[in-house]
């Protein structure tokens, strides 16, 4: 029996509304989990905007890119497997991607943000088949802005912190924020290597957010600041999700 993408969708309507009126009978006006979804091309913002999510509405980020990294280094059944295309140079294939992220949403019974995943249709699909997905965050800023933007790049290698000198500086000049450490700048933030990697991600992302936008999941927040988009990203959520916050 085939299923439409149109009964898919009607069915994660039904399912997000129960979610939403069980909240209601405890006092509550917001949905008793929100899954989402944050996307955005390199150099967004998409960084800063999780983590103010996170901090703000209490979900859980997940960052497909993190448990991966986890999974190889803790040499765990799927780690072993996805290390072997790693050193060959090769992308891990979707099945390996889609068992380890949906074996670890399984896990998690609270709201979460998930960051990095899915990468493609064929992901995204697999996801639907196992998740209720409440909302796609897409963050839609243009690559110009995103190119000067990482001009003022800084990172601190060992932790992953990233700085920026316009919008986040560190407290002190050139210095780690935590261990006082130096920040260095990537070789590949570059602006010719930059266009390269948003015009790939652009390629990548158009069929992924087209097939969310079908189920009527994407909300787009067009801005060249992150402090500019992020209030209304906060207003978003907290109208359609945490009224009761």
């Amino acid at each position: 029996m085939m299923i439409s993408k149109v009964s898919i969708f009607r069915f994660h309507v039904v399912s997000n509304s129960l979610r939403c009126i069980r909240s209601l009978h405890i006092g509550s006006i917001s949905c008793s989990h929100v899954h989402a979804i944050i996307m955005g091309p390199p150099g967004s913002g998409k960084g800063t905007v999780s983590g103010r999510i996170v901090r703000d509405f209490g979900l859980s980020h997940l960052s497909s890119g993190d448990l991966l990294r986890s999974h190889v280094q803790n040499e765990t059944e799927v780690g072993k497997k996805a290390k072997r295309y790693i050193e060959q140079g090769s992308l891990v294939p979707d099945e390996v991607m889609v068992d380890l992220v949906l074996t670890e949403l399984k896990q998690r019974t609270n709201s979460w943000l998930l960051d990095g995943f899915p990468r493609t249709v064929s992901q995204a699909e697999e996801l639907t088949k196992n998740q209720t997905i409440d909302v796609v965050i897409n963050l839609d800023v243009p690559f110009e802005t995103i190119i000067e933007r990482i001009k003022q790049r800084w990172i601190h290698f060992a932790s992953g912190r990233v700085y920026n000198l316009e919008f986040n500086p560190p407290k002190q000049p050139g210095k780690d924020d935590i261990t006082g450490e130096p920040l260095t700048q990537r070789e590949d933030d570059k602006p010719e290597t930059v266009r390269a990697r948003l015009k790939k991600y652009e390629e990548e992302t158009k069929p992924l957010i087209e097939y969310y936008r079908i189920l009527g999941k994407v909300q787009s927040f067009a801005g060249t600041e992150t402090n500019v988009i992020w209030p209304v990203v906060k207003k978003y959520l907290e109208e359609n999700y945490f009224k009761n916050k």
